[in-house]
């Protein structure tokens, strides 16, 4: 795994490279470019606190704009590929705000709820049922990996899913820069989780890959999808050239094309709730952007 980390680490480095841009962009080009930071914020917090204890409060405040304090996790106790994965994760997102916030009108840090809870209220609506005890993300490496799996595969899709809709060459070599960075860091969580497929998440006794399938699943229905997302394990119909019943990678269907969702999608996603008029999920108060606040409560 050493040469993948070391490939996906260096690539992020790229994006904290000097540069900025004086130019304006179409409208609808700043609204679906602006709204990723709703998630990426989210992101470089849960990875900060998971590998170093702290957030952008103390490791680059400047991106925070001011916006309120995450609601702050424990800090998990990790074994040492969890902790590469968090390190390298945590140094990509904290590039890719600040991609964006040099090509696009910035917004603070909306409020995040990053407790244990909040992942629990995910993980019981994905089953169908309360676990019990609620699943904790920080209780050790297996349960991390899982919440890695949840959040940062849906920026993934989103900006798949904004870039035919984008018009501006420099949007397009923004996003198309991100997308690359996110796809190789998607693949290492998968690869991790798929070593560890067979496992059973204590003290519930369910296997790693029903996790990851049911996570797919709630993605899909909160998204309003039919199959954009696929956990560990697939019906055969459904893999790679219709004959794998696993998927360390994703893919769509026979066609091998990246799944795509909408912003919009992504709205329904992070409410958790499915209902884009009830505040909640890991952002209590909503996200911010034009497309945000089009959907009030949600991002």
């Amino acid at each position: 795994m050493a040469p993948i980390f070391t490939s996906v680490f260096a690539s992020s480095i790229l994006l904290f490279l000097p540069g900025s841009y004086s130019f304006e962009l179409p409208k609808s080009d700043v609204d679906l470019l602006e709204f990723p930071l709703n998630l990426v914020y989210l992101e470089a917090e849960f990875f900060l606190f998971g590998s170093l204890g702290y957030g952008l409060d103390k490791v680059a405040p400047n991106l925070t704009l001011g916006g309120p304090a995450p609601w702050e996790p424990k800090r998990p106790i990790l074994i040492l590929s969890p902790m590469m994965l968090s390190c390298n994760l945590l140094g990509k997102e904290v590039g890719h705000l600040r991609a964006i916030k040099k090509t696009v009108k910035e917004f603070p840090r909306p409020l995040l709820d990053l407790n244990a809870g909040s992942f629990a209220k995910v993980i019981d609506k994905a089953f169908g049922k309360s676990l019990n005890p609620p699943f904790d993300p920080y209780a050790n490496s297996i349960n991390y990996l899982t919440a890695s799996y949840l959040i940062p595969y849906v920026g993934l899709t989103g900006y798949v899913g904004a870039n035919p809709n984008l018009q501006d060459a420099i949007s397009k070599r923004l996003v198309a820069g991100l997308l690359g960075v996110e796809s190789g860091l998607d693949a290492v969580v998968r690869a991790l989780l798929y070593e560890k497929a067979n496992e059973k998440v204590h003290p519930y006794g369910i296997r790693v890959s029903e996790f990851t399938n049911k996570i797919s699943q709630l993605r899909n229905t909160l998204g309003n999808s039919v199959i954009t997302n696929e956990g560990l394990a697939v019906p055969k119909a459904l893999g790679a050239e219709g004959k794998k019943g696993k998927a360390m990678y994703l893919q769509e269907m026979n066609t091998q094309l990246h799944m795509t969702v909408t912003p919009e999608d992504c709205s329904w996603i992070g409410a958790v709730s499915g209902n884009q008029s009830v505040p909640g999920g890991f952002y209590p108060k909503g996200g911010d952007g034009q497309i945000a606040r089009s959907h009030p409560h949600t991002a």
